[in-house]
């Protein structure tokens, strides 16, 4: 997880939302710049705007994990992680495994949160998960580096519950980005608030009556009581792992990618090649997800977020990658007239849940053929995990677009050790 977070930050340093965050940190805020910035070798900005501008080059191309109940975790962690552990002092900088803890901790805080909720289990409609629980991840986590005590880190989490939440109104745009940026600066300030004495509700994740707290951000919300953790604590990460993406848009777009790209080899068994003007009709069966339901997107955020055009796209090219993305390539005719045949239903069956839905892509041909194609589990699901091979490859065809070769691979053999290191502020300074 940390090893592709960070490839997708380098990746997402090359896109125009992550130079629009970088300028505005550059420009406007000014303190002790000691913290790395993805893809900026040599570059340093005070620690929470370079934990904010990591952040939104980690989601600004929509290419980062993505855990069930629906959120983004690693972005929202590692940049906030990453800038403390060089704003330490030498005398205490936190070694490898105590990052790893902390991360860790930042996870688990994130995933507790959501188990409470049985709205949160189901794509969002509301607040985008990341800006709520991710700020909340964060301070956990930055807390734990930072070795403030219990009453600290409770008010930690008081503080970043105020910090928190961002509406789902602005998906698939270029504030989106801005989410994951602030959930991992916001909880990084609250715990450096706190750490400095300010104090907030200690309490603020119970579900109090008449005064709502972190249940605000969630209709139904039933938190529980957690044991003492002991030797034996069990992570969430052991019994849920995590989704990685193969190409750079919305997770339930791999759904409906594979299942276009299996009707596709159908196809060219059936006509010899992909002729589109053989297709009368194009059914996608999707879930209803309004946010991710866009017929005819104009822009590359918004095709990150459609059925139809990642449907269309792997259906017409075969693939969909980062070049799917282009202005060149979202804008082409042949495409628009494939989007043109698109029918969307939504199954009673198909939930908008990532643990239970199913992307499926039907050709009516007008020869009155039907080729049909269905995904239940695409390839890097956790039902269905990337490989280390197809992981690698992914991290080293990002990183490779900022960082020479082999500053890419000993960032591989870093990540690889982290837990025998003994300054982890080693591994931001490398980036």
């Amino acid at each position: 997880m940390i090893l592709d977070s960070i490839g997708v930050g380098l990746m997402g340093s090359t896109t125009p939302v992550f130079d629009i965050a970088l300028q505005y940190c550059r420009e406007l805020y000014s303190s002790v710049a000691v913290s790395s910035v993805y893809g900026r070798p040599g570059m340093k900005l005070s620690p929470t705007l370079a934990a904010f501008t990591n952040g939104v080059a980690t989601h600004s191309m929509d290419f980062d994990d993505t855990w069930h109940p629906a959120t983004h975790p690693s972005g929202a962690v590692l940049p906030a992680l990453l800038a403390a552990s060089q704003m330490l002092p030498p005398s205490t900088k936190p070694n490898g495994l105590d990052f790893l803890l902390a991360f860790n901790v930042g996870l688990e805080v994130q995933g507790r949160l959501m188990h409470f909720s049985t709205e949160a289990h189901n794509i969002p409609k509301r607040f985008h998960p990341p800006s709520v629980v991710g700020t909340m991840g964060s301070a956990a986590a930055t807390a734990k580096l930072l070795s403030l005590s219990m009453t600290q880190c409770a008010h930690a989490l008081g503080i970043a519950a105020s910090l928190a939440g961002a509406p789902m109104a602005n998906a698939a745009t270029q504030a989106k980005p801005l989410h994951i940026g602030n959930a991992t600066r916001l909880g990084f300030e609250a715990a450096l608030l706190a750490a400095r004495g300010m104090e907030a509700n200690p309490v603020i994740l119970d579900d109090i009556p008449g005064c709502s707290g972190f249940s605000a951000f969630y209709s139904v919300y039933q938190p529980k009581p957690l044991s003492t953790p002991s030797d034996h604590h069990e992570f969430l990460l052991e019994k849920q792992d995590i989704a990685f993406k193969r190409f750079p848009a919305h997770l339930g777009m791999h759904w409906v990618v594979d299942a276009a790209l299996s009707v596709r080899n159908l196809f060219i068994n059936y006509a010899g090649s992909f002729s589109p003007s053989l297709i009368r009709t194009i059914v996608l069966k999707i879930p209803v997800s309004k946010y991710i339901n866009r017929p005819f997107p104009s822009s590359e955020h918004q095709a990150r977020h459609s059925f139809q055009f990642n449907a269309c796209t792997a259906l017409l090219d075969g693939e969909v990658g980062l070049s799917s993305f282009t202005e060149s390539s979202i804008h082409r005719q042949e495409l628009r007239e494939l989007l043109d045949k698109v029918v969307v239903e939504h199954p009673e069956d198909n939930v908008a849940n990532f643990d239970k839905m199913y992307g499926e892509v039907a050709l009516l041909l007008h020869s009155g053929d039907v080729l049909t194609g269905k995904c239940d589990t695409f390839y890097g699901h956790w039902r269905k995990p990337l490989s280390r091979e197809s992981l690698l490859k992914k991290f080293r065809s990002n990183a490779s677009h900022v960082l020479p070769e082999e500053k890419v691979e000993t960032i591989i053999t870093m990540v690889d050790n982290l837990e025998n290191m003994s300054d982890s502020s080693q591994l931001a300074c490398s980036l």
